[in-house]
């Protein structure tokens, strides 16, 4: 069979193999925080242009490249995104609700300070919800889920050595999440990871904290105890990650507006 010649000066059709580049300033961020964080943010690029919108603001500010206390405008995010005022608007709605960010009764919207107070309270529903779906979800775990513990663990060493702390601190709450999944309580599982977005925040730990080697050795242990049948211990030194967590916030400095220094 012959094939058509291509046309003088025009170039094949290449879009049957090549992906189409996005229309918009936000799905070509979007896009470039996956490639970024690609160990961490696997996901296909949301459906809707509100979820794409809160996706991204709520990793600025989980990341603390909106820093605490900054003023959001809608009309600069939208330019900023290449969005319309309306998904920017129902963002912050949403990220309100988070917690995430204040809205003033001005109206002024700003990103939501952590004081000490509300750390602390924060790590302590955190450690709740984590532990009573780790101790619902122990009796569960079959052999691929300890070898996906393992998976995650590996991760997390391997990106602490290499300085990063944003995937670091993903792979170490994976680690725990594959416990609290097997419970199969599927409320419990929505409410820890709606708390898991607003307690990442609260103290952006540098790579020499002492919290990373705490977790580190937790999880070489609580691995070793579940290999070992030692459900009950490998629950005791889950929730001991916590409360060490808790012990180097209320020991974090905070400035004169009380809001926890990088």
């Amino acid at each position: 069979m012959t094939m058509p010649a291509a046309t003088p000066g025009r170039r094949p059709s290449l879009s049957r193999t090549v992906r189409r580049e996005p229309r918009d300033a936000l799905l070509q961020l979007i896009l470039k925080n996956r490639l970024k964080y690609a160990a961490r943010m696997s996901y296909v690029v949301p459906p809707t242009r509100v979820a794409a919108v809160v996706r991204q603001l709520r990793h600025e500010i989980v990341t603390g490249e909106l820093a605490p206390g900054t003023l959001i405008k809608d009309a600069e995010v939208a330019a900023r995104l290449g969005v319309s005022i309306t998904p920017v608007r129902e963002a912050i709605a949403q990220l309100s609700v988070e917690g995430l960010i204040d809205i003033a009764p001005n109206r002024a919207r700003r990103v939501t300070r952590m004081t000490r107070k509300r750390t602390l309270e924060l790590i302590d529903v955190m450690a709740v919800l984590a532990c009573a779906g780790f101790e619902r979800g122990i009796d569960n775990l079959v052999p691929s889920d300890l070898e996906l513990m393992r998976r995650r663990h590996r991760e997390y060493l391997v990106a602490l050595e290499a300085g990063n702390t944003v995937t670091a601190t993903a792979a170490a709450a994976d680690f725990g999440n594959i416990v609290i999944t097997a419970s199969g309580n599927r409320e419990l599982q929505s409410l820890r990871d709606f708390a898991v977005a607003r307690t990442r925040r609260i103290a952006p730990w540098g790579v020499d904290s002492p919290l990373w080697s705490i977790v580190a050795q937790s999880h070489e242990a609580i691995l070793q105890l579940l290999e070992d049948g030692e459900k009950q211990a490998a629950l005791q030194r889950y929730q001991g990650i916590y409360a060490d967590y808790r012990a180097l916030a209320e020991q974090a400095p905070f400035d004169a507006e009380d809001a926890v220094h990088p």
